[in-house]
């Protein structure tokens, strides 16, 4: 609009030219000037219009996100916790505030295009849209949670109410069908749909969801759903590039459907709505996929009573260690075989915050060890950042180095540097062995294998983020300011591939773990070699 103002002013300066002076001599030519002059007024209204239109919905913004980052910044770690918080603020940074860049660049405010500048490269981008996307419907899946429990914030443990417009719904939709995952995108794009019917506003057409929503339940091999859908977009928009074309795909491949089977008639659709059970999930690369996820909902723990009445709880003094004769360590078995337990009131809630403050700085996205080519990489099932801390870092980290080695009776001398873990919006890490199955790993020559595992839970996770043990059945959950130890590798020095362990994505919360990872080498005299394979 400003433009047009402009040029429309140009026009007339013009006039006021030395050669356009004789203008007023005509009153033919002057005539002109007044529907000029309509025109100009009617411009003016429209920038007018524009600039009012333009501040109502940067006030709007400023109102909705002051209301928001005021709950936000009283407590970061307790809002992000919710993952659609974390969902919506990856979308916000990495899409919406743009848009309100663009809108404020129409009238260029240099105070906000600078501080967009200096601020952007800390902004998430596309990437981290997408994979807090995926995180959702990696929660979604694990915990057999519809895509209405997120759309409402129906999710366990929240403390601040969160919820999905049908644009979010749609933008989720969206993202998994251009990953051609089918499955989602209908969840997805049918949640979409259901709130638009439901009568909530969008600026996503109805015939945009539908032109998804058919062609994705066609790939999940719904045919009559698929032409009940594309019928409803014809009837939306009978001029739609696509849909007539793929109705008359759909019905003839219907059609030869049934003359395979030798029916004349097909059944009619479908018509209770779609829900998480409507088509079954694709198989993925992962075996155990079923139990692992049943365990981090809490089902399928085998814990008989024969076994429970097998576990214990004691005071550990480190085999009469002067530095626990007077305060004892407080143990409890976790399970029997293998052994796993949990130490009580191993970290206090003072070294816990300091542990995070020496970490946060450090903190970059987890890695693993390429099975193939040993190289660190990073991992779509690894969703976690880590730092790495040395016990000359703080004297709180050699005084957990020592307590460790206390409890457990092993040197720490030739375990690793206490690696800080924080899980993020559905962080995980899938299920894994800690200890190298490759022989040939130059990183065994020196210090040996993981011996054994030391994990500190440094927070509460509301919902979610247990660790599991899919080959026995058991589930730990995590309490903040206790330990789990477990060994990893049998006393011959052979691996213990019940061990295989996954920590399961948090679904409400932030998860906070240390881990401290002990090597063979230095525990030949403190935890001798057994004469057996599985000893």
């Amino acid at each position: 609009m400003a433009t047009i103002l402009v040029l429309t002013l140009l026009t007339l300066s013009s006039f006021s030219s030395p050669a356009q002076a004789e203008i007023f001599t005509s009153i033919g030519q002057m005539t002109d000037l007044i529907f000029t002059e309509r025109e100009l007024v009617q411009s003016l209204k429209e920038y007018i219009e524009a600039e009012e239109t333009k501040l109502e919905a940067v006030k709007s913004w400023a109102n909705k996100l002051d209301t928001l980052t005021r709950a936000s910044t009283s407590d970061p770690e307790g809002f992000l916790a919710h993952p659609v918080n974390a969902y919506k603020l990856m979308k916000r940074l990495n899409t919406e505030w743009s848009q309100l860049e663009s809108l404020v660049l129409q009238d260029p405010s240099d105070g906000f295009i600078s501080n967009m500048s200096m601020h952007r490269q800390y902004f998430p981008d596309e990437e981290d849209e997408k994979g807090a996307a995926k995180a959702l419907m990696r929660l979604q899946d694990t915990y057999k949670l519809d895509s209405e429990s997120f759309s409402k914030g129906k999710l366990p443990g929240v403390r601040y109410n969160a919820q999905l417009t049908v644009d979010d719904c749609f933008d989720m939709g969206k993202l998994a069908y251009n990953e051609n995952d089918y499955y989602h995108s209908v969840l997805w794009m049918q949640q979409a749909l259901r709130q638009m019917d439901s009568g909530e506003d969008a600026k996503t057409p109805k015939a945009d969801i539908l032109d998804y929503l058919s062609y994705s339940v066609y790939q999940m091999d719904d045919l009559p759903r698929a032409i009940e859908l594309t019928r409803r977009l014809v009837a939306i928009d009978p001029s739609h590039q696509r849909a007539g074309g793929n109705l008359r795909y759909f019905e003839r491949l219907l059609s030869k459907e049934l003359r395979d089977k030798g029916r004349s008639q097909q059944e009619p659709a479908d018509e209770r709505p779609i829900q998480l059970d409507t088509y079954e999930r694709p198989k993925d690369y992962l075996p155990e996929r079923e139990v692992y996820e049943a365990l981090c909902r809490g089902e399928g723990v085998k814990m008989t009573i024969k076994r429970r009445s097998r576990l214990f709880c004691r005071y550990q003094d480190g085999n009469r260690n002067p530095r626990l004769l007077l305060k004892p360590m407080k143990e409890e078995d976790e399970w029997d075989s293998p052994h796993i337990v949990r130490f009580l009131e191993a970290l206090s809630d003072q070294e816990i915050e300091k542990i995070k403050e020496l970490a946060k700085p450090k903190l970059a996205r987890a890695t693993v060890r390429d099975p193939n080519t040993g190289v660190l990489t990073v991992a779509h099932y690894r969703v976690s950042k880590s730092a790495w801390l040395e016990g000359e870092d703080d004297p709180v980290i050699a005084r957990v180095n020592q307590r460790i080695e206390d409890i457990t009776g092993l040197t720490v001398d030739t375990a690793e540097l206490l690696q800080v873990a924080n899980y993020g919006v559905g962080g995980q890490y899938e299920p894994h062995f800690d200890f190298s199955r490759r022989p040939f790993d130059s990183n065994l020559k020196v210090d040996g294998n993981r011996l054994a595992t030391y994990l500190n839970y440094m927070s509460d996770v509301e919902a979610g983020g247990a660790t599991v043990f899919p080959d026995f059945g058991a589930a730990i959950w995590p309490r903040k300011g206790t330990a789990v130890f477990w060994y990893n590798l049998f006393k011959s020095g052979e691996g213990d591939y019940r061990t295989r362990h996954a920590a399961c994505p948090v679904l409400v919360g932030s998860k906070w773990v240390s881990n401290k990872w002990i090597h063979e080498r230095g525990q030949e005299f403190r935890r001798p070699c057994g004469l057996t394979e599985v000893d």
